[in-house]
């Protein structure tokens, strides 16, 4: 689907291989000796399947526009999640979290596309950038805890996370969105998550929507400071570790 290319990994699943696909938005013009940033990004429940093309809903069909194109040239990673299937197994309408427990086999296959994309693309390892919506708010947290040494910023939307895990988060750039009208995956998540990252000595954004539902990711994604502020991010020196 153009501009798109389809992009495969494998991974296994109780012992059986696996094929997971996903979809990659290249810059407009890749130039010699020039090195992109990429975002990862994670969709939201509604965007699951096999069909490869659904997860393009939103921030990947945004990106693609021409306009958008030529202001932010870069890598957009978008892989999609089974059906049935979550980035993170908790239930996304629980007030409380639960503790982050292994990574998901999408998780871990949304992992291996994003080496794999690293590995053969010219991109800028200091500006790996990570997002989500909902669901994919959810794999936004979780992922960024687990390898937080990987990613310059991190956009989590209307979701949620492990709140013990916030000092691997501290020193993150993050910018969190929510509705404080959001009727399936409670404010209160990314409330808590912001809470105790700036207890662990982070200082992340987060702009709470008054009288906003569900689709914060709208006037997010929408907003062009929000996507210039995170394609400001890199990281001076690569984390380790």
């Amino acid at each position: 689907m153009e501009p798109f290319r389809a992009w495969a990994v494998t991974v296994t699943e109780a012992g059986e291989a696996v094929e997971f696909r996903s979809q990659l938005l290249p810059p407009p013009v890749v130039e010699r000796d020039r090195l992109f940033p990429l975002v990862l990004f994670l969709h939201g429940a509604g965007e699951r399947g096999r069909d490869n093309e659904k997860q393009l809903r939103y921030l990947p069909a945004w990106m693609a526009e021409p306009a958008l194109r030529q202001r932010h040239p870069c890598f957009l990673l978008a892989p999609q999640c089974r059906a049935d299937e979550r980035w993170v197994d908790v239930s996304w309408a629980d007030k409380k979290s639960l503790p982050q427990g292994p990574p998901t086999t999408d998780l871990r296959a949304a992992i291996a596309v994003l080496n794999d994309v690293l590995a053969h693309e010219p991109i800028d390892p200091r500006r790996v950038y990570l997002t989500g919506l909902s669901m994919g708010g959810y794999g936004a947290w979780d992922l960024a805890a687990r390898q937080p040494e990987r990613f310059a910023a991190v956009l989590p939307i209307c979701g949620g996370g492990d709140e013990t895990t916030a000092p691997r988060l501290a020193g993150l750039p993050i910018w969190c969105f929510h509705g404080d009208a959001d009727a399936v995956v409670p404010v209160e998540r990314s409330r808590s998550m912001v809470a105790a990252v700036r207890a662990a000595g982070g200082s992340p954004t987060y702009s709470e929507l008054p009288g906003v539902g569900h689709d914060s990711w709208t006037p997010a994604y929408r907003d062009p400071a929000v996507l210039d502020w995170l394609f400001a991010q890199r990281q001076e020196q690569q984390r380790t570790g």
